[in-house]
């Protein structure tokens, strides 16, 4: 300001308003000159906030403008930093200005409460285990077909049972655990042994086998030979294994009668391989870096690792066909198509409550989902259930909720999403992901709620995923500033419980337009169409907030990061393509 001979007053003028805002925002953008400036001008009045007196209270309020700004300062700051010395706020570098190159900075206030907690360390808690029940996909889906089901409790009622179906969740070992100590593995090996009707999903299938490499090496049932290891990701491929892959059916399976050549759909990130010793039982395999045993058959004894409850129709036709009492037609087996994870078509659904308080589905321009109407209502295009059901009757492979104003609501105290994943679990037999708002939350009575209950919810509810945002941005940031993973971040609790495969980072990035690639620290591309005054090149600044905010991290800086905390699939959108 000095060097365009600018006035005094008019220099200070302009601080007062930039020092009044960062209080009252807590965030700005500004010029990295002007920042620093700014910066010691906020730390100051923050300081007086802590004196709390008469005078400290005029001092501010000669500098600062607005009284909602000297109210904040002398409240809400001056209890939040009561503890801390100086050192309120930080500045980070963002981009370079077009036109002037200018070098941008944020100004942001230190988040004391949750620089604390990342600072402390995570308290030892019990493992915690994903429960042996099936999940509610598993319950709708058989359900869906008219039986009903009766839950085990009992060593008892395996033995008694007319057909079990064992979709395990979990982990290997946490689930071997409860068997044990419930006398339930016994049971079970009784059960199969005697050749009476058996249906093993997923880890229902792996345990079956002598032993698993997930947590060291954990005894299994022991019914067929062979080690369950994870996938060898020096092949090339990604683990985990999620996604619709095809059959080669090696054998007569009798309930894999009307796969065919279709495809099913996986996510695991261990699986076991065929050898002449377990030769008898597999009855398909699949392909995906190398071959896995995708089922397995004995007599009446079956188990598939692929998600029937999540394979559609032909997913539905598996248990139809496990359930239905009469006895299999024998038939050649036959040759599927060649094993190939397949492109998924994703129907994502942006989900927000109207002007009246219903749930809708919108669509927006650049985010905006208001109509240009003299009304200006939210953008109405059907309902969230109905609209699922649609899509799926017409071939989605998935469908994504994302509540796109969950960044400022609670998810728990959302009961009409949760509605929604209930009611669409009970006639939508492809995995469903919700998003929106899962984070920590503290409601208006104190209580806290961590991410990790909040996507539990979602869990019960119906969710097979979840899907993370404005959170997976604050993460990825403190771990690439500190390099630390805490295991206090919502990407960390979740997938340590439910496993990387449940989570999903949803990126938003927005297209920021560059000279030279050497001006930003971020991964940049080069652009097909030229930016606004020439420029050649680009990198994707995250946003969050709905893609209000822009934050200091590209996307493929976010990526990378978010892969390191857990995340196991991201959700790529791009708001300037919106």
């Amino acid at each position: 300001m000095r060097k365009l001979n600018r006035p005094t007053g008019h220099r200070m003028s302009m601080l007062r308003t930039m020092v009044s805002q960062l209080v009252k925002h807590e965030r700005i953008e500004t010029t990295v000159a002007k920042a620093k400036e700014v910066r010691r001008l906020a730390d100051n009045m923050v300081q007086l906030g802590k004196e709390g007196t008469l005078c400290a209270a005029r001092r501010a309020a000669a500098f600062v403008r607005g009284d909602d700004v000297i109210h904040k300062l002398f409240t809400e700051m001056a209890y939040r930093y009561k503890d801390r010395t100086g050192g309120y706020t930080r500045l980070l570098r963002t981009r370079i200005r077009v036109g002037d190159a200018a070098p941008m900075a944020y100004i942001e206030f230190v988040d004391r409460e949750n620089e604390l907690r990342q600072a402390k360390p995570a308290t030892p808690q019990a493992p915690q285990r994903a429960p042996l029940d099936p999940w509610t996909s598993v319950r709708n889906a058989i359900r869906s077909l008219g039986y009903n089901i009766k839950d085990v409790q009992t060593p008892e009622d395996i033995l008694n049972a007319d057909r079990l179906i064992f979709p395990g969740v979990g982990a290997f070992a946490a689930a071997m655990d409860v068997l044990n100590q419930n006398g339930m593995a016994e049971a079970l090996c009784t059960y199969i042994e005697n050749d009476r009707p058996f249906l093993g999903i997923c880890l229902g299938l792996q345990l079956l086998f002598e032993s698993s490499e997930e947590k060291g090496l954990v005894k299994g049932l022991g019914l067929i030979p062979g080690v369950v290891g994870r996938f060898d990701s020096s092949n090339g491929v990604r683990v985990p294994h999620i996604g619709w892959n095809a059959l080669q059916i090696t054998k007569d399976s009798g309930i894999l009668e009307d796969v065919g050549g279709q495809h099913v759909y996986f996510v695991h990130s261990y699986r076991a391989i065929p050898s002449g010793a377990n030769q008898e039982w597999i009855s398909s395999t699949c392909n995906y870096g190398d071959n896995f045993i995708a089922s397995v058959r004995k007599g009446n004894v079956h188990a598939v690792q692929f998600h029937p409850e999540k394979s559609g129709d032909v997913g539905l036709s598996v248990l139809a066909r496990f359930l239905q009492s009469k006895s299999y037609t024998a038939k050649r087996a036959t040759k599927g198509k060649a094993s190939k994870l397949a492109k998924r078509v994703i129907a994502c659904l942006d989900v927000r409550a109207n002007d009246n308080g219903d749930l809708v589905v919108t669509k927006g321009d650049q985010y905006d989902v208001r109509e240009h109407t003299k009304e200006n209502e939210v953008r109405n295009l059907g309902k969230p259930v109905e609209l699922a059901r649609q899509y799926y009757k017409d071939g989605a492979d998935e469908v994504s909720f994302l509540n796109i104003t969950g960044f400022r609501d609670f998810p728990l105290g959302d009961l009409p999403m949760l509605e929604v994943l209930r009611y669409t679990s009970e006639n939508v037999f492809v995995p469903l992901t919700v998003g929106g708002g899962i984070r920590d939350f503290t409601d208006g009575n104190g209580r806290h709620y961590s991410s990790l209950e909040v996507a539990s919810e979602y869990f019960r509810s119906g969710a097979d995923k979840v899907s993370i945002g404005s959170d997976a941005v604050y993460a990825a940031e403190a771990y690439l500033r500190t390099g630390v993973k805490t295991g206090n971040s919502s990407l960390e609790q979740i997938s340590r419980v439910y496993g990387n495969q449940a989570v999903v980072v949803s990126i938003d990035p927005r297209r920021v337009y560059i000279r030279n690639p050497e001006d930003v620290e971020f991964k940049t591309v080069r652009v097909a169409n030229p930016g606004p005054g020439g420029e050649e090149y680009a990198w994707y600044q995250c946003t969050v907030n709905g893609g209000r905010e822009g934050r200091p991290i590209g996307a493929y800086e976010l990526a990378k990061a978010v892969e390191e905390l857990g995340a196991g699939e991201i959700l790529l959108n791009c708001i300037d393509c919106d």
